[in-house]
C-alpha cells in the first residue's frame, strides 16, 4: 500500500487491463479460441493470459508501473505477443469495444464462477461480447479510495469518448461512438456510481445489492469507477479497449493523473463535486452516442458543450500534475493524435465505409502499436 502524499505531488503508480477480442482472421466473424490462445501464449510463448466471460475474448494486465511511459512498453510487447499466440491458434485478435461483424453472442467460458453468472443472468451474459480497458491508480487506503471516485466520477463522459471505439455491430453502423456502452448499460449494477459519504457507506450500498441478487459478490459492482475488490486502487472501467496503445496511454495518463489530484485534494479536505447520479448517466449517454466530435452535457455547467472542449478543460487543469509526475508529453502526442486522425470510432467508419473486412481488420489489430504523428507543413 502506498503511503499518503507529504507535500502536493503524489505520482501513483499505475496499471492497465484490456480485453481483446477473437475473430476469424478471413471473415472478421468472433471466434471461441481463447483456450488455444491462452494454451499457445503460456506454453510456447512464456505469457500468462486471463479468460474472459466467453471463449472470444482473452485480457490482458501490465504489471505495476511506476508511470505511464512503462506502462506503453509493457503493452506494445504484450499485445505483439498475444497477436503472435492467436495467429498460431488460427485466428486473430483485434482491439475493438464490441464485435463489427458476425452474431455478438458467445460461448460461456468454462469456469464455476463464469457459469453461475451465465446461471444468474442468462443471455445477458451470454451477450457480453464486448471488449473494455481498465485502468488502476494506487490510492493510500479503502476511506480515501471512496472519495477520489468522487473526485473522479464528474470526469467519466469525457474519460468514455477519449477511447470511444465501436461504432458497428452485426456490420451496421448504430449510430454510437461505443456501442459497448449501451450494451454494457444492461447489466444491473454499472455506469456512473452515487457519491458515497465514506468506506462504510460503499459497503452497505455493496450488501444491499448482494442480497437484492443484483451482483453476485464485490466483483459484479460493474459501476464505471469503483475501489478495486483485490488491489489497493480506484480502478477507472468506463473505456472501450482502446484501437491503439497511445490512445490506451493517454487514457493512463488523464486517469492516473485525475486521481493523483483527487488524493492531494482529499487529504486537505476539498469536497468533490456532488453531481447527481441520473444527471451523469445522461452525460455518459450522450459521450457514448457521440465520441469526441460530439456533444453532451457538461456536469459541472448544466449545458451541452463540445466533448473535445472538455477534454481540453481536463487536460488544462491537469496539467500541473502531468509536469510533476511526466506524463504530460504522453498526452500531448495522443492529443495530437486524436486531432489529426480521430477517435478509434471514426477510424473505423473510414476504412469500413465500403464494407471492405480486411481494412478494418488490419486497422484493429493489436500489433498495430505504433503511430507515426503527422508531419507539419510549410507554405512555400
Amino acid at each position: 500500500m502506498e503511503k499518503a502524499p507529504s507535500n502536493d505531488v503524489w505520482c501513483p503508480t499505475v496499471g492497465v487491463e484490456e480485453e481483446f477480442l477473437l475473430v476469424d482472421p478471413v471473415t472478421g466473424v468472433p471466434v471461441n479460441r481463447a483456450d488455444d490462445v491462452v494454451a499457445v501464449a503460456r506454453e510456447q510463448l512464456g505469457l500468462e493470459l486471463e479468460h474472459e466471460l466467453t471463449g472470444a475474448q482473452v485480457e490482458i494486465n501490465t504489471s505495476v508501473c511506476a508511470d505511464v511511459e512503462q506502462a506503453r512498453r509493457e503493452l506494445v510487447e504484450t499485445r505483439r505477443v498475444v497477436a503472435e499466440a492467436a495467429r498460431a491458434a488460427g485466428c486473430r485478435v483485434v482491439a475493438v469495444g464490441a464485435p463489427p461483424l458476425g452474431d455478438a453472442t458467445g460461448e460461456i467460458t468454462d469456469s464455476l464462477r463464469y457459469r453461475r453468472i451465465a446461471r444468474e443472468f442468462g443471455a445477458l451474459a451470454e451477450q457480453q461480447l464486448i471488449c473494455g480497458c481498465h485502468v488502476h491508480v494506487a490510492v493510500p487506503d479503502r476511506e480515501t479510495a471512496v472519495q477520489v471516485c468522487n473526485h473522479v466520477r464528474p470526469w467519466l463522459p469525457v474519460l468514455a469518448a477519449v477511447t470511444a471505439n465501436s461504432p458497428f455491430s452485426g456490420g451496421e453502423d448504430t449510430g454510437f461512438a461505443s456501442w459497448r456502452s449501451t450494451v454494457w448499460s444492461r447489466w444491473p449494477v454499472s455506469g456512473p456510481p452515487p457519491v458515497f459519504t465514506s468506506w462504510q457507506h460503499y459497503e452497505e450500498v455493496c450488501d444491499t445489492m448482494i442480497e437484492a441478487g443484483t451482483a453476485l459478490d464485490r466483483a459484479m459492482v460493474y459501476w464505471d469507477v469503483r475501489p478495486a475488490t483485490e488491489l489497493p486502487t480506484v480502478e477507472v472501467r468506463v473505456s472501450d479497449v482502446a484501437a491503439t496503445v497511445d490512445d490506451a496511454v493517454l487514457l493512463a495518463a488523464l486517469v492516473r493523473a485525475l486521481v493523483a489530484r483527487a488524493v492531494v485534494d482529499v487529504g486537505r479536505g476539498v469536497q468533490a463535486e456532488p453531481v447527481p447520479q441520473e444527471t451523469l448517466r445522461q452525460a455518459c449517454w450522450g459521450a457514448a452516442n457521440e465520441g469526441l466530435r460530439g456533444s453532451t452535457l457538461d456536469v459541472f455547467s448544466g449545458e451541452a458543450r463540445p466533448l473535445r472542449s472538455q477534454l481540453d478543460d481536463l487536460v488544462r487543469q491537469l496539467t500541473p500534475v502531468l509536469e510533476a509526475n511526466g506524463d504530460l508529453p504522453a498526452v500531448q502526442r495522443g492529443l495530437r493524435l486524436l486531432d489529426s486522425e480521430g477517435s478509434g470510432a471514426d477510424r473505423q467508419r473510414r476504412v469500413f465505409r465500403g464494407g471492405q473486412v480486411e481494412p478494418l481488420l488490419s486497422l484493429l489489430d493489436i500489433d498495430n502499436a505504433d503511430r507515426a504523428e503527422p508531419r507539419e507543413t510549410t507554405a512555400s
